[in-house]
């Protein structure tokens, strides 16, 4: 069950760094920053792979992060045209219903949820604190890049959310050495490099052409 449990997170990890793959490589063939529907299609799966995973681990941090982006994938995804397209429409309705139903699931036994998450021997307050506060940084990227999206009338990946995710990376790679996690590690280890190199495509896109 154990080995189950982290195949899951690293499923889902694998999904959040494909996202991030095809996104840089893309970007790179452009020469500029570019937001493909693939980007939010793997968020999206892998969200969902992710509220599993930290249902399992009984980790509040995890489940935190993933219900703050989970509709904002959704949102991009409609607002590239291709939400809709998703067959058959019963699989919108299942992924529409997926963290309500986890809460449902969790509030059915949430004195000992309540208990295993806030006062878990292995997860003492301050480092779930650290965690939580890596995660809403983590998850603040996509408020951030709806609002901007949302104001500009498409979905678009700006200097702001790149700079978030470089914050909010730190903090939680720093939760999950002193975790021994090595699902967050190497999922959020990966994504620096893209993150930095985004940031680097975005300053050159604004620099004065010479």
């Amino acid at each position: 069950m154990h080995l189950l449990v982290f195949g899951i997170g690293m499923l889902a990890q694998a999904f959040f760094s494909a996202r991030i793959l095809v996104q840089w490589i893309l970007s790179e063939r452009s020469r500029h920053v570019v937001t493909p529907t693939a980007y939010w299609a793997f968020s999206l799966i892998g969200s969902a792979l992710m509220f599993v995973y930290g249902i399992c681990r009984h980790d509040f941090s995890i489940l935190l992060g993933q219900t703050i982006t989970y509709y904002i994938y959704i949102w991009n995804l409609h607002a590239k045209g291709h939400w809709k397209s998703i067959r058959p429409s019963l699989v919108r309705y299942l992924m529409l219903a997926l963290p309500p139903l986890a809460l449902f699931l969790l509030a059915s036994n949430a004195d000992e949820f309540l208990q295993s998450l806030f006062r878990n021997e292995n997860i003492p307050l301050w480092l779930l604190l650290l965690g939580s506060v890596g995660q809403i940084v983590f998850a603040l990227r996509f408020v951030y890049q709806w609002y901007y999206s949302y104001r500009r009338g498409e979905s678009m990946l700006p200097m702001g959310f790149w700079l978030c995710s470089l914050a909010g990376a730190s903090l939680i790679i720093i939760y999950a050495i002193i975790r021994l996690d090595p699902v967050l590690i190497l999922g959020q280890g990966f994504g620096f490099i893209a993150y930095f190199r985004n940031i680097v495509l975005l300053r050159r896109e604004h620099l004065p052409n010479k």
